[in-house]
């Protein structure tokens, strides 16, 4: 698909609404998404009041296409809706449980980028916020997600009104594994990232950043342990608090 092939991150939007006729469309479509065991563990909740998103946008850390896209979509892996079937109809659920979370969540994210491919194929433009599972506990207040719904990927959609440069992506040799996976000699990682440390955007962050290495400013500036750490937590005790850890 070319849509695929020339994508690009759009956080500029033409201030376009998406009609709902539109919008519904394409959600409808993205959920022929695989599932698992067909029991279709997702949910989105669709966000375009000003006020909610003005809520949203400290979760994901003040990005401002939070605020400017005419449409906020949040992909939640959901056991809720299938758990609350299943009392109903007799039978017992045991969807409480991390295994439980990681299928829904599966089903969830095949589902995100269902939409985005067919968003960007009609036209639209997307930008994934990866913030969404750095900052679950504040999306599970305000969108008021009950237990066994974990927000899992947020989307901002909406008319393009820019066209940035394609990013790198790494070889293709140096991700795809034969029959199993080999592992990386030293020679092959400067091989896979000799151009990724080519480029000039990459020499310039790595001297904004006074590091040594682009590796270091992922290192020590963008992903730091410490963070991880702390959102590992807040990921834990919010998964707890929804029900898929005891």
């Amino acid at each position: 698909m070319e849509s695929i092939k020339n994508r690009r991150t759009i956080r500029k939007y033409k201030q376009e609404d998406i009609p709902s006729s539109l919008l519904n469309d394409l959600l409808k479509e993205s959920f022929r998404a695989s599932t698992m065991g067909n029991m279709q563990l997702y949910s989105v909740v669709v966000t375009r009041d000003k006020a909610m998103k003005e809520k949203l946008a400290p979760a994901h850390f003040n990005q401002p296409m939070v605020l400017t896209a005419p449409v906020v979509l949040t992909f939640c892996a959901d056991f809720n809706r299938f758990s609350k079937w299943c009392k109903m109809r007799k039978a017992e659920p045991g969807y409480d449980n991390p295994i439980s979370f990681l299928n829904a969540a599966t089903d969830a994210l095949l589902v995100t980028q269902n939409f985005c491919t067919l968003a960007e194929e009609n036209g639209l433009g997307i930008c994934y916020l990866g913030t969404t599972i750095y900052n679950p506990d504040q999306i599970v207040d305000i969108l008021q997600l009950p237990e066994l719904v974990m927000p899992v990927a947020t989307i901002t959609v909406g008319y393009p009104d820019e066209c940035p440069s394609q990013v790198d992506r790494l070889p293709v040799e140096g991700i795809l594994h034969e029959e199993m996976y080999h592992d990386y000699t030293p020679e092959d990682i400067d091989r896979i990232y000799a151009y990724k440390e080519s480029l000039a955007e990459n020499h310039r962050f790595v001297q904004e950043n006074y590091k040594e290495t682009l590796a270091q400013v992922f290192t020590d500036v963008r992903y730091k342990k410490s963070d991880n750490e702390y959102m590992s937590g807040v990921l834990k005790a919010t998964l707890k608090k929804q029900g898929f850890e005891k």
